[in-house]
């Protein structure tokens, strides 16, 4: 598939399909998730192959781009993986064995690219493009521009969650894995000892670049290595137990209890610094503290040296919802969490999902941007999507309910009115706000439609 083709598929007969679903079911007039159900799916089955991309240039395997004109030929982290989840929904729906073993080589390939890029030092770089540098240009470009190999920040750990997810969907096999599983190894070692605040234990962003949620503002233009976010630490978390789950698959299970022991400890880390109990409320922590004790003067302080390692920052910011999804909060926390911030329309909860920041806080903000991409308030299905399935781990399912069907809601409408999806929305209304034909964890939808209608789900490992 050429680049035009497979532009061209991402938007192709979208009019000519809604008109022929519009006249046949009668959309326009349709005001519930069950007819837009149709229409996402139908959508979705005729689009998603435009994220297909064959081996070319520095990325020898074939792989999975976000699916827009805005980014055609790149292979991206955390986008590959949410995409893939729902592209085996997709497929699964479809039946086909045919189409299940297509995807399987972009799926793989996805991984395999970005292990070409992994070293014994474990830097993996969070995007690539056929026209990217060897590694070692990679990586002098990276040291370049953050003045140190790890003052940047690399691939997000979700890695071995992507390909755990690959293995598990076939059967434990992780056979293709093997002869490169050092550098998964070497990768997510490096997240520990690059990455990890030593007196409190959790994982921080080295800057603001590359994060995954732009700008958002607890990390956002903060000194380098000073922030560390919910969203991080259960990504960090989850990646420990595919780690974990691999080890197991490829009979390494002695290797396996160093990632348990680490997952163990940064559970703990979590609760003991994250966690909130004034507000009931997973919060990012900030670590930009002088040491305790004053090497340059023996006296300073003497009275009472401090004896905290972070300070909570109490910015409503989604990601406190992260927790439920990577099950790291208690059962009690959870429900608190559910009771004060889910349910209160005033603060992250609206008719359209959940607000990535607070209209409470100071910073909000949902006008358009782009590098970076705004994550001050607006909706994006990705959040969505994560707070969905952290309500269904802890039971809560009526509230899950309302997040999906707000979701089929909104990018079913975007499809009837405009023909395409977009990047993110207004919480407000529900307005797209730039990017159409943005497909990427979007598709997520579907898999939140199968659970609607009380069909198998795919999950994310």
């Amino acid at each position: 598939m050429n680049y035009m083709d497979s532009t061209t598929s991402i938007f192709f007969c979208s009019k000519v399909i809604l008109l022929i679903l519009l006249a046949n079911v009668g959309y326009s007039q349709s005001k519930n998730w069950e007819a837009y159900a149709p229409l996402i799916k139908t959508y979705a089955s005729h689009n998603y192959k435009g994220m297909f991309r064959d081996a070319e240039g520095a990325l020898k395997h074939p792989f999975i781009v976000p699916g827009s004109a805005q980014y055609p030929n790149q292979l991206w982290d955390w986008d590959s993986w949410w995409t893939n989840i729902a592209l085996r929904q997709i497929i699964h729906e479809s039946g086909s064995k045919q189409r299940k073993n297509e995807l399987l080589e972009y799926e793989k390939g996805s991984i395999l690219n970005f292990l070409d890029y992994g070293g014994a030092d474990g830097f993996i770089p969070y995007m690539i493009t056929p026209k990217s540098g060897s590694r070692e240009e990679t990586i002098q470009y990276f040291r370049k521009i953050n003045g140190g190999l790890f003052e940047g920040n690399m691939h997000k750990p979700v890695l071995a969650q992507h390909a755990a997810f690959i293995v598990k969907q076939n059967n434990g096999d992780a056979t293709w894995l093997r002869e490169k599983f050092f550098l998964l190894q070497s990768f997510v070692d490096a997240y520990y000892h690059h990455y990890r605040h030593r007196l409190t234990g959790l994982y921080f962003f080295a800057n603001d670049k590359g994060t995954g949620t732009d700008n958002d503002p607890t990390h956002y233009y903060r000194p380098g290595k000073s922030t560390s976010t919910p969203f991080l630490n259960a990504l960090v978390y989850k990646e420990l137990l595919a780690m974990i789950y691999l080890c197991e698959q490829l009979n390494l299970e002695e290797i396996a209890t160093h990632y348990k022991s680490w997952a163990d400890d940064l559970k703990e880390s979590v609760q003991k610094h994250s966690w909130d109990p004034l507000m009931d409320y997973f919060f990012s922590v900030d670590l930009n503290l002088l040491p305790a004790k004053d090497p340059n003067n023996e006296n300073h302080h003497i009275g009472m040296p401090r004896h905290y390692d972070a300070l909570i920052m109490r910015i409503m910011t989604w990601t406190g919802f992260c927790a439920l999804w990577a099950e790291m909060a208690t059962d009690k926390q959870a429900k608190a969490i559910v009771e004060k911030h889910f349910r209160d329309t005033t603060n992250l909860k609206s008719k359209y999902g959940i607000r990535t920041l607070s209209p409470l806080e100071k910073m909000y903000y949902v006008g358009a941007s782009g590098n970076p991409s705004s994550w001050l308030g607006p909706i994006w299905i990705v959040s969505n999507y994560m707070t969905f399935k952290g309500l269904i781990n802890y039971g809560y399912n009526e509230e899950a309910k309302e997040i999906a069907i707000a979701t089929v809601m909104l990018l079913g409408s975007d499809i009837e009115r405009h023909g395409s999806m977009h990047e993110y929305y207004l919480p407000s209304n529900g307005e797209p706000v730039l990017n159409p034909g943005f497909l990427n964890w979007n598709l997520l939808v579907i898999n939140m439609i199968a659970w609607l209608e009380d069909r198998e789900v795919i999950y994310e490992f």
